[in-house]
């Protein structure tokens, strides 16, 4: 949402402004248009794998969705740690064992959708639980491979903004490219009347301006909106973490959750008492 609002201030800030003194004609070269569209798809396919390309694609979508992150998601979270690990304390580790093999059909799980709906919180959560059913790894020994698996998903979350962003860096240099195009053209017209030169070197120099404007008014927010998302996303997995460990410490489920609600962002964290609220409440 406030993307879409940043294009439209910046459209009237820069095309707006423009059209109070000057021809918005004069900015309509679609040759232009196509050749910077074509070149900014062409460095972003030759500049990437498929694997980057994938993800890339695949996160894109999301820019234009509001954040999953948000308070309510994480109270979900919470209370669902809560209930494994009250589960875990009443009747035992093997208690568990059908929920976290068996996720989406887990009466505990399913009833908070808002997290069923991040699969990669839900596999690091159940690879973890499981591990802990099995007993074969101290806390030790599970925060030093959590904290692996953490840092790999963060590497490969930043792989969309890192390719977003390249592709911004690249315009202005691919704007040039267009203008000299143009500026080509204009030499072999030098014969033609002064107005007529005018109009070439204007169309020509369109093209400097639309891969300036293209590149920070329009790609570099999208590259700062997807990095924004991967490190609102990089608090689901600490939250875990720290809950998991505090619990395979041997603290209770109660205090194991306030763990998990201290790591949060202040924007996001629910007071202490609103989440015990919560949980009596869906205890009840």
């Amino acid at each position: 949402m406030f993307l879409i609002v940043g294009y439209v201030i910046i459209l009237l800030a820069s095309i707006g402004t423009y059209s109070i003194h000057g021809s918005l004609m004069a900015l309509w070269v679609p040759l232009e248009y196509l050749a910077i569209v074509g070149l900014m798809i062409g460095g972003f396919v030759a500049g990437n794998g498929s694997k980057a390309l994938k993800a890339t694609l695949a996160a894109l979508p999301g820019v234009v969705k509001g954040s999953p992150y948000n308070k309510a998601m994480y109270m979900d979270l919470l209370g669902l740690l809560y209930e494994v690990l009250a589960k875990v304390r009443k009747e035992g580790l093997m208690s568990i064992e059908n929920d976290v093999d068996n996720a989406a059909s887990s009466p505990i799980f399913t009833k908070y959708p808002s997290v069923m709906a991040n699969h990669h919180a839900i596999e690091f959560l159940t690879d973890y639980l499981r591990m802990m059913v099995g007993g074969n790894l101290n806390a030790f020994e599970l925060e030093s491979l959590m904290d692996k698996e953490i840092d790999t998903h963060h590497h490969e979350a930043h792989t969309a903004p890192h390719v977003v962003a390249k592709v911004g860096d690249a315009l202005p240099a691919f704007g040039i490219v267009v203008a000299v195009m143009g500026v080509v053209n204009v030499m072999g017209s030098v014969g033609q009347p002064p107005a007529v030169l005018g109009k070439m070197i204007g169309g020509a120099l369109v093209g400097t301006f639309l891969g300036i404007l293209i590149s920070y008014g329009f790609v570099q927010p999208i590259a700062s909106q997807l990095e924004q998302r991967v490190e609102e996303g990089g608090k689901v997995f600490e939250c875990i973490k720290v809950v998991l460990l505090a619990s395979m410490n041997g603290y209770a489920p109660q205090v194991a959750i306030e763990f998990g609600r201290k790591v949060l962002y202040s924007t996001e964290r629910p007071g202490f008492a609103e989440l015990e609220q919560d949980i009596k409440n869906r205890k009840g």
